[in-house]
C-alpha cells in the first residue's frame, strides 16, 4: 500500500498540485521510491491489496509531530467511510486494505510509520547485528486495552499463529518474502528475529498488520476472527478500541486510554461507516456528515478536481489488473490470453472511465521500485509488447484466429467477475465493449459482495476476475511473490517451476544478481499472459478541512491516531 498525506496544505499548494497533476504523479512515484524505500532505517512501512486489499511514496503530508496541546471544545468524533465491510479485522487473518485501515488504528507493531518515517512502536529500541541478519527489539512498557502488559511473548505467539497452517492466514507467505528464518521471545522485554539474508525492507514490514501482536487468550475467546468484532472480547494495543460493530452498517472505535501515547490521541470516537455506494458516500461528505472518503464516482472526479480544494489525487504503489484463470478453456490457451490482453485501450480507460490520473500499465510491477543500479524497475523491464492505445487489435485478431476463433467465431461466452462497486463495473463494461468491438466476442459481467468475492477468487471459481495489488514494501518482490505456485494470491493458477526457482534464489543473492533474477522472473510472468495489467493506481481522497493531523501512510493506509477535529 502507499503514500503519505496530511491535511495541512495551503490553497496555493493544492492549486499547484492540481495544475501539474500528470507530471507529479510520475515524478512522485519515481522520486518517492528512491527517497524512502531502500534502507531499513529509512524505508516507510507498508500496508496491502485492494480496496491487499489495492494502491508509492509521495510528498510528505503529515504534521511534523502530533500536537500536544489541550483538547479543544469541539466534539472529537470522526466520521470516516470505510466502504465495503471488511472481511475481517483480525491482524493475522486480514488480506485487504479496508480491514488493514481499521486494524492500523486499533493495533500497533514493533514500529509505526508516521510522517513518512519509521518510528518506535511497541519496540522502544532495536539493534541490528553487523551482518544485518539479527534484529533485537526491546519491548517498551506498554499495556493492552484491558490493562495487561504487552510482552515479547505476544509477538512470538502472534507470528507463530500466522504461520500455523490451521490458522489459514492468507498472508503467512509474507514471512518468507521478509526472509524471516526464526524468531523468539528471549525474555518478556526482548524479541529477537533472525533473517535468512540481509533484507533492507524488513524493518518497515514490522509496521504491517500481519506482524502485529495479538493476545492468546483473546484469540481463544472467539475462533475464526470472531473475537475481533466482539467489543467484549476485542483486546487491542493501538490508539482506538472497539465499542460497537454492526454488520454491514458501521463499526465504532473509541479512544484507548491504555495506549502508550494516549495523551496525544485527540479523537474520542471514530464512526467507521460501511457505505458501498460511492455516490451516497460523496453526498454524505459534501453535506458535512462524513469527514473522510477515498471512493467517489469516477464521473464526479473532473468536477471535484476543478472545484473542491479538499479533493486530492495521490500516487499509489499499486497495479489494477485482471486475473485470467489458466485452468478453464479457452483461457488455458496462451494465445487467447494474449489476444485479450492486447485488445483493449488502456489510455481510453484511464481518461474516460476512471478519470483519476491513473497511468496505463504494461507490466505487473508498479513504478515505485528501483533496481540495484537505480533504474525504475518497471520502466527498465519494458512494455512486453502491450500497447496502451489500443493499437494491438490486429495482432489480437490474428492470435484469436490461430487459437481457432477467426473473427471470434465459435468463441464461448466469458464472464468477468468483480466485487460490487460502480467503479469496477464501469471498467468491466468498457472492457466488455472493447472485446466485442475489437474481437467480436461476448462477455457477461457478474458482481459479488466484497467478502464473498474474495473467497470466490481465492478458490479459483471464476473465468476472469478483477484484481488489484498495493505493494507491501517498495521492491519488485512484493508483486512477483504473488505468482509462485501455491500462493493464495496466484488467482490465475499459473505455474512455472523455473519461476519459483528464480524467486527463491533472489532471496539470498547479492543485489546485482538478485535483480537479474527478478527481471527474468517478470519476463516469465508477462510471457504467460495469465495476468492482464490495466493501470497503475492513484488514490483520490477527500478529507474535510475540519480534520487536522490525519495521515495516509506510504502504503495508503489511513491513520487517525493523532487526528483532531478543528473549527
Amino acid at each position: 500500500m502507499s503514500l503519505g498525506q496530511k491535511k495541512l496544505k495551503t490553497m496555493e499548494g493544492i492549486d499547484l498540485f492540481k495544475k501539474s497533476l500528470a507530471m507529479m504523479l510520475v515524478l512522485m512515484m519515481v522520486i518517492g521510491s528512491l527517497a524512502g524505500c531502500s534502507s531499513p532505517a529509512e524505508e516507510p512501512a507498508p500496508a496491502t491489496e485492494e480496496n491487499t486489499t489495492e494502491e508509492a511514496p509521495a510528498e510528505d503530508t503529515t504534521s511534523e509531530e502530533p500536537a500536544e496541546d489541550t483538547m479543544s471544545e469541539v466534539e472529537q468524533v470522526l466520521y470516516w467511510n470505510i466502504g465495503s465491510e471488511p472481511k475481517t479485522i483480525d491482524p493475522g487473518l486480514n488480506a485487504a486494505s479496508d480491514g488493514g485501515d481499521v486494524i492500523n488504528n486499533m493495533f500497533e507493531g514493533l514500529v509505526r510509520e508516521w510522517n513518512g518515517k519509521i518510528e518506535p512502536g511497541m519496540a522502544e529500541s532495536w539493534t541490528v547485528s553487523d551482518d544485518q541478519m539479527v534484529y533485537t527489539f526491546t519491548i517498551r512498557d506498554a499495556k493492552w486495552s484491558d490493562g495487561q502488559p504487552i510482552t515479547a511473548n505476544d509477538f512470538e505467539y502472534a507470528w507463530n499463529r500466522v504461520l500455523d497452517p490451521e490458522t489459514a492466514s492468507e498472508y503467512s507467505w509474507i514471512f518468507d518474502e521478509a526472509n524471516v528464518d526464526s524468531f523468539k521471545a528471549v525474555d518478556e522485554k526482548t524479541f529477537e528475529v533472525t533473517l535468512k539474508a540481509p533484507t533492507p525492507y524488513f524493518l518497515g514490514l514490522t509496521a504491517f498488520y500481519t506482524f502485529f501482536p495479538v493476545r492468546q487468550d483473546a484469540i481463544e475467546a472467539g475462533a475464526d476472527g470472531a473475537w475481533a468484532v466482539d467489543p467484549a472480547k476485542s483486546i487491542v494495543n493501538g490508539p482506538f478500541m472497539l465499542e460497537d460493530y454492526r454488520n454491514g452498517d458501521r463499526l465504532v472505535l473509541v479512544k484507548n486510554p491504555n495506549y502508550w501515547r494516549a495523551d496525544q490521541v485527540k479523537l474520542e470516537k471514530i464512526e467507521g461507516l460501511m457505505i458501498v455506494d460511492e455516490a451516497t458516500a460523496l453526498t454524505g461528505y459534501e453535506s458535512g456528515q462524513i469527514h473522510a472518503i477515498d471512493e467517489m464516482p469516477n464521473a464526479e472526479i473532473p468536477r471535484l478536481l476543478a472545484e473542491d480544494p479538499t479533493f486530492m489525487i495521490m500516487p499509489m504503489d499499486g497495479v489494477y489488473y485482471y486475473a485470467l484463470n489458466t485452468t478453464v478453456p479457452p483461457l488455458d490457451d496462451e494465445k487467447v490470453r494474449k489476444a485479450l490482453t492486447i485488445a483493449i485501450d488502456r489510455t481510453a480507460i484511464v481518461e474516460t472511465v476512471t478519470k483519476g490520473g491513473q497511468i496505463p500499465a504494461t507490466n505487473m510491477v508498479s513504478q515505485a521500485s528501483r533496481d540495484a543500479n537505480g533504474n525504475v524497475f518497471s520502466m527498465e523491464a519494458g512494455d512486453y509488447g502491450i500497447p496502451v492505445d489500443g493499437s494491438g487489435v490486429e495482432e489480437a485478431k490474428a492470435l484469436l484466429a490461430e487459437a481457432g476463433y477467426p473473427d471470434g467465431e465459435g468463441f464461448p461466452e466469458l464472464e468477468i467477475m468483480y466485487n460490487t462497486s460502480e467503479g469496477h463495473k464501469a471498467i468491466a463494461e468498457a472492457i466488455q465493449e472493447m472485446w466485442k468491438q475489437n474481437l467480436n466476442i461476448d462477455v457477461t459481467l457478474t458482481n459479488q459482495e466484497w467478502a464473498v468475492f474474495q473467497d470466490t477468487r481465492k478458490q479459483g471459481n471464476f473465468q476472469i476476475a478483477r484484481s488489484g495489488w498495493i505493494g507491501d514494501y517498495s521492491d519488485p518482490m512484493t508483486y512477483l511473490g504473488m505468482f509462485v505456485q501455491g500462493s493464495p494470491m496466484n488467482y490465475s493458477r499459473w505455474e512455472k517451476p523455473e519461476y519459483d526457482a528464480l524467486l527463491e534464489a533472489a532471496k539470498t543473492q547479492a543485489p546485482e544478481d538478485r535483480f537479474n533474477s527478478l527481471y527474468e522472473a517478470l519476463d516469465m510472468v508477462m510471457d504467460g499472459y495469465a495476468y492482464m495489467p490495466i493501470y497503475y493506481y492513484t488514490d483520490p481522497i477527500m478529507v474535510s478541512e475540519k480534520v487536522s493531523n490525519w495521515e495516509k501512510n506510504t502504503r495508503n493506509t489511513w491513520f487517525f491516531g493523532f487526528a483532531e477535529i478543528v473549527e
